[in-house]
């Protein structure tokens, strides 16, 4: 009998300590999305993660755009078509449509139980400007239920410490749009040799078509698919508010 109240005194303590690492790794997690009210990140996760894949491809040629503006120098035009295309109620919201991701979940499953392939077959992901900046920020690309729980911990983190103009602002200075370019003024000259602050209203929409699969749809930035969405999101861009 005092053996087993031995395990099952050293097995209490090893999971306190499990919960307490668990507990300090959350606060520490926060503690970052307090910093970034003040200071701007140097890179994210996902741009890291990005780095290593491009140095495997190309270990002494591959290229890297990515320079940090302030959001007075991005055009209203990029963060209006962006909020139209990738979240038409971003300034509303508390960080999460619950409503919007249970439909993403319902199409999901529907393309799923039509398809050969399931797991290529997901259509839409539901996540919100914040959810995707909490992804980027400090998560990995794994998919699973701690991950899930770590994005939505930060997704709320970022929207009780920031503002909604500060988290686009840090949306748009780290979201990928093309291989190895980052941010809405290295998009900008890469694909139209202006700055982002000078971005007209087609070029805007054109940028913020490329959004769910930049490195895809940059090769066809003047083909159809591109130009039709483009003045679809043209004709929702002045229905949207900009924080």
């Amino acid at each position: 009998m005092s053996r087993l109240r031995r395990v099952g005194t050293h097995l209490a303590l090893w999971l306190k300590l499990v919960l307490l690492a668990v507990v300090l790794f959350q606060l520490v997690i926060v503690c970052r999305v307090v910093m970034l009210r003040w200071v701007d990140p140097a890179s994210t996760s996902f741009q890291r993660s990005q780095i290593w894949q491009l140095v495997r491809d190309k270990p002494f040629g591959f290229e890297w755009r990515q320079q940090w503006v302030r959001m007075d120098r991005i055009s209203p035009e990029l963060a209006r078509a962006v909020i139209a295309s990738e979240d038409d109620l971003f300034v509303q919201h508390p960080g999460v449509r619950w409503d919007t991701i249970e439909q993403a979940w319902r199409r999901n499953e529907r393309a799923q139980s039509r398809s050969k392939n399931p797991e290529r077959s997901k259509v839409v992901g539901g996540s919100t400007i914040t959810q995707q900046l909490a992804k980027n920020l400090v998560l990995s690309g794994e998919r699973n239920l701690f991950r899930k729980s770590q994005e939505l911990l930060i997704t709320y983190a970022l929207e009780l410490t920031l503002d909604k103009r500060r988290i686009l602002e840090l949306y748009l200075n780290s979201v990928e749009w093309g291989r190895g370019t980052f941010g809405a003024q290295a998009a900008a000259m890469k694909h139209f040799g202006v700055s982002a602050k000078q971005l007209d209203r087609m070029q805007a929409a054109q940028l913020a078509v490329l959004l769910p699969r930049p490195r895809h749809y940059e090769r066809f930035l003047q083909g159809p698919y591109v130009s039709e969405r483009s003045l679809v999101l043209i004709t929702r861009m002045p229905l949207v508010q900009i924080p």
